[in-house]
C-alpha cells in the first residue's frame, strides 16, 4: 500500500490540496528520472552476451526512442569478484516514458535474436537483474553527461548510496543536498556530477544515490580531500540540524565500458 501511494504521488495522481497551485504545476513540469540497472553475472559467456545485447540490441533501442545518454559501467576490480555486475544508467523525462520504453525494450530481449534472449534456463545470460528507479532532486534536474579528458579507461564514476535511519532522518539529508547548498558545493569544486535523486524503488529504503566522475582515480582523491577541507563544507556538515542523516553508505568505482554514452 505504501509503495501505491508513492507511485501515485510520482504520477502526479495524488497531488492532494494545491494542485491548481503554480507551484505544484512547475513542479509537474520538470520532474525527472533515472533508471539504474544492475546485471550481475558469473563467467566471461555472461559478460559477452551482456555485452553483445547492451551494445548492439538495448541501445540502439533506446537511441531509437530518443534518448541517448546512456550509460554503461562495470565496477573497478569486476575481473576478480566473485559476484561480476554491469550497471546501466538511463535517463527518463518522465514516467510515461519510462513505462512506454521499459515496455518496448522488454519486448525486444525476449524476443531478441541471440544467445542473451535465447539462453537455456539452466545456462542463463546473467545471475539476476535488480532495477532501481531514481528521481532526480530539484537542484539538478535530469542526468548531466560530464566533461572529462584523458582515456575513457581511466575515468572514474563514483556511484553512491546514502541510507536514512528513518523517513524523517532521510528526508532531512536531501535538504542537506538541495537547500542546504551541498549539489551546488559538489558543482563549484568540479566533481562533474552525472546525477543526484532519491530512490523512488529499490531494495534499500530510504535512500539516495548519486554519481560523480573524474579524469582518474587520482584525481577523485584529490577532489575529496579538497571538499573535506572546504570552509563551507565543514560550515554545512557542523551545523546541529544536518547531524546523524546518514545510516548507511555504500559506494561503488566504475569505468565506462566501451560502447556507453557518458
Amino acid at each position: 500500500m505504501k509503495n501505491l501511494v508513492l507511485f501515485l504521488f510520482l504520477t502526479g495522481l495524488f497531488l492532494g490540496p494545491g494542485t491548481n497551485s503554480a507551484a505544484a504545476r512547475a513542479r509537474a513540469a520538470k520532474p525527472a528520472y533515472c533508471e539504474l540497472t544492475v546485471y550481475h553475472f558469473k563467467t566471461s559467456r555472461q559478460e559477452a552476451l551482456l555485452d553483445s545485447f547492451l551494445q548492439r540490441q538495448y541501445l540502439p533501442a533506446l537511441h531509437q526512442a530518443g534518448i541517448a545518454d546512456v550509460g554503461v559501467f562495470k565496477p573497478v576490480g569486476n575481473d576478480t569478484t566473485a559476484d561480476k555486475r554491469v550497471y546501466v544508467l538511463v535517463p527518463f523525462a518522465a514516467l510515461k516514458q519510462w513505462e512506454k520504453v521499459a515496455q518496448e525494450t522488454s519486448s525486444r530481449a525476449a524476443t531478441a535474436p541471440g544467445g542473451y534472449a535465447n539462453a537455456a534456463y539452466n545456462n542463463p545470460a546473467y545471475t539476476r537483474m535488480e532495477t532501481i528507479l531514481i528521481k532526480t532532486f530539484d537542484e539538478m534536474t535530469g542526468l548531466v553527461p560530464p566533461k572529462l579528458e584523458g582515456p575513457q579507461s581511466e575515468r572514474v564514476y563514483e556511484l553512491r548510496s546514502y541510507e536514512g535511519a528513518s523517513e524523517k532522518i532521510f528526508r532531512n539529508k536531501v535538504r542537506m543536498f538541495n537547500a542546504g547548498g551541498e549539489i551546488k558545493l559538489f558543482a563549484r569544486l568540479g566533481f562533474n556530477g552525472v546525477f543526484y535523486g532519491e530512490v523512488a524503488f529499490g531494495s534499500k529504503m530510504p535512500n539516495l544515490m548519486y554519481m560523480t566522475s573524474f579524469n582518474n582515480m587520482a584525481a577523485r582523491e584529490a577532489h575529496w580531500k579538497t571538499f573535506g577541507s572546504d570552509p563551507e563544507w565543514k560550515q554545512l556538515s557542523g551545523r546541529p540540524e544536518y547531524q546523524n542523516n546518514v545510516s548507511h553508505i555504500d559506494i561503488v568505482f566504475l569505468r565506462p565500458t566501451a560502447y556507453s554514452g557518458l
